[in-house]
């Protein structure tokens, strides 16, 4: 089982401070001199909570860009791309640039979109997002495949699109989905599905592992074929606040020995790829997931 961190760029990352790049790049490096598999970016312009301030963000493609060239062996993925944000076309172009200048390292996560305030301040339509995401899958991942493609859709269109110079291999795809129609694109269109977030393995993590599986058994195909991922939100107890327990929100905060055995449940689940978003994000916690997996 690979395991990588989400990299700090937001604002409460830092501490309510600004994000800045050495202090990511610094980050990225650390997690691979760790010997980390991967490390990840989401994608959002900002996040605003129901009450209390904005939480800014640094733009997804540009960090992973730079961390592209700032990083020497681990994987580089989005968690996830919001398909809404940017051109199709473009997103095939970037991921192949990106995995040129990473020398093959990137992972191409792609997600509809969720967050209604981004679209609203800066003019994104947020009607109809999973029929979007389908016809931007249905120009990704063909481009991303080598293929000139044509598509006439509701909502996008291209003309004879093809990628030169082409990929130099074929960029792994993941798409993050709980939904039925979600779950079926990505049985259709992806190499890796994500779900998120949870903390140590539950029955809401093992339902929506069952969910995958009748939709990859509708779609006829093979279980062996999709890499399974999971995003965990891991705190350390002695410095972060406590977990919350309702909702989505169910952070590990165990010690560094149960830290240990919960990736280890992750691992007898059949799971490939462990994202791990680590609070507080910083190069301490790195260290405490480190020991963690050197005591598995």
């Amino acid at each position: 089982m690979k395991i990588g961190v989400i990299v700090p760029a937001a604002a409460s990352d830092a501490g309510g401070g600004r994000p800045s790049w050495p202090a990511i790049a610094s980050f990225a490096r650390a997690a691979e001199a760790h010997g980390l598999d991967s490390v990840w970016m989401y994608d959002h312009f900002f996040y605003k909570p129901t009450s209390g301030p904005i939480d800014g963000q640094l733009e997804a493609w540009t960090v992973v860009s730079a961390l592209a060239a700032a990083t020497e062996r681990v994987e580089i993925g989005t968690l996830v791309l919001c398909s809404s944000f940017r051109d199709p076309s473009l997103v095939a172009k970037m991921a192949a640039t990106a995995d040129e200048v990473s020398g093959g390292r990137l992972i191409l996560g792609l997600g509809a979109g969720w967050h209604d305030a981004e679209y609203e301040a800066f003019g994104f339509p947020k009607d109809h997002r999973v029929e979007r995401f389908e016809e931007a899958l249905r120009i990704v991942v063909p481009l991303i495949r080598g293929e000139t493609v044509t598509f006439e859709g509701d909502y996008l269109t291209t003309r004879d699109a093809v990628l030169e110079p082409p990929p130099s291999r074929d960029i792994p795809i993941l798409v993050a989905a709980f939904g039925p129609r979600m779950l079926r694109l990505t049985t259709r269109y992806a190499d890796s599905w994500n779900t998120a977030w949870f903390g140590a393995p539950d029955e809401r993590l093992r339902e929506r592992l069952g969910a995958l599986d009748a939709a990859l058994d509708a779609e006829g195909r093979d279980p062996a074929t999709l890499e399974r991922t999971v995003g965990i939100e891991v705190r350390d107890p002695e410095v972060a606040a406590p977990a919350e327990q309702d909702g989505d929100d169910r952070a590990f905060d165990g010690s560094v020995d149960e830290l240990a055995e919960a990736l280890g449940a992750y691992d007898e689940l059949g799971i490939g790829h462990l994202m791990v978003l680590l609070q507080p994000m910083n190069e301490e916690s790195l260290e405490r997931l480190a020991l963690a997996l050197a005591r598995r």
